[in-house]
């Protein structure tokens, strides 16, 4: 599929979708929420989007991408991860500001550099964060996991990937050992959607259930 050339705020209003959604409908006050803008820009947007069918928009239930959004929305995600993997294997940038900068990076990125960029990097499938980089024709794996807050109590299981934005909540994971490939076990659930208490290779940590969310781990 030749995709057309997407202005920066497009790029970026369909990636929000695409990393909120998961295929699913999203909620036009959510995405205004992720994007730091408000519900009229938002609202606008998402018009402009559904008349160069971007997008879908179904009242009441939210916005989906359509195949051709899908495609364009994995390509730019496809340009942040090659960039955050450069920056954290040859730059040496710390692990929680690489999907920060990569932001910068991602939208000047001219095709022909992203795939030399690939090559260079030796075709990497993972970013640091461990999610699945798309394929330069536009699709992309799914992760075989469950999110951290799924877990049953007592039961080990592997993180594979940590699918957090902002720099503080991926430092806040970092510093607890968060980390795809660490094993974690979920010692104890608080009640009343509290905080698990739980043990990642040998250290305690606490974490909370909406950040348990976006840790995605397999059952060893």
């Amino acid at each position: 599929m030749t995709l057309p050339q997407l202005s920066e705020s497009t790029e970026m209003y369909l990636k929000a979708m695409a990393e909120l959604g998961g295929g699913e409908a999203v909620a036009i006050g959510r995405l205004a929420e992720r994007l730091s803008v408000t519900a009229v820009s938002a609202n606008e947007m998402v018009r402009r989007l559904t008349s160069q069918d971007l997008v879908k928009h179904t009242p009441y239930k939210g916005v989906t991408l359509t195949k051709k959004g899908t495609a364009a929305a994995n390509n730019v995600v496809r340009r942040q991860r090659l960039w955050e993997c450069f920056l954290y294997e040859h730059l040496k940038i710390e692990w929680a500001r690489l999907y920060e900068l990569a932001c910068s990076l991602e939208h000047t990125t001219a095709p022909e550099v992203a795939e030399a960029l690939s090559v260079f990097l030796g075709e990497p499938k993972l970013c640091p964060h461990g999610n699945p980089i798309p394929a330069a024709g536009g699709s992309i794996p799914q992760l075989d996991g469950i999110p951290l807050s799924e877990v049953q109590l007592g039961v080990t299981a592997r993180i594979l990937a940590v699918r957090a934005t902002a720099t503080n909540v991926l430092r806040h994971l970092y510093e607890r050992d968060i980390l795809p490939g660490r094993e974690v076990i979920v010692v104890e659930a608080a009640p009343m959607e509290g905080p698990l208490m739980l043990r990642v290779n040998g250290r305690e940590a606490v974490l909370g259930l909406l950040l348990a969310e976006l840790v995605i781990v397999k059952i060893i």
